[in-house]
């Protein structure tokens, strides 16, 4: 391919690698937030299973002594909150690739009406 391609296509493609770097950052975020909140999950089945009033838990480098009760009041709202911001990315992702799609439908015409890719 010795020929330029004109600026239209090229922002095409420059769109397409930023979409496939957003994908790639969210999906990273995702699988971040799910470990995370497989996390919060087991402390929580684990607060479950303690007949203990008083547990600790990690502030920092510490472990600090607070009552059951607040524990898991706690790691009820961060789940909930992992939850919220897993869905968000789940339907950003949606989005980033619907577009990345049309895009790239847009990108096979351009590069089809200058005969680029085909046979011959």
């Amino acid at each position: 391919m010795d020929e330029k391609l004109p600026p239209q296509v090229q922002n095409q493609l420059m769109q397409l690698q930023q979409l496939q770097q957003q994908s790639q950052a969210m999906q990273e975020q995702k699988m971040q937030i799910e470990a995370t909140l497989k996390e919060t999950e087991k402390a929580l089945e684990e607060l479950e299973k303690t007949k203990d009033d008083l547990v600790y838990k990690g502030v920092g480098e510490i472990l600090v002594k607070t009552d059951k009760e607040t524990a898991k009041s706690e790691l009820g709202e961060k789940k909930e909150m992992l939850d919220i911001r897993k869905q968000t990315l789940e339907r950003q992702g949606e989005r980033i690739e619907k577009r990345f799609n049309q895009l790239q439908e847009q990108l096979k015409g351009s590069l089809g009406d200058l005969g680029v890719g085909q046979g011959g």
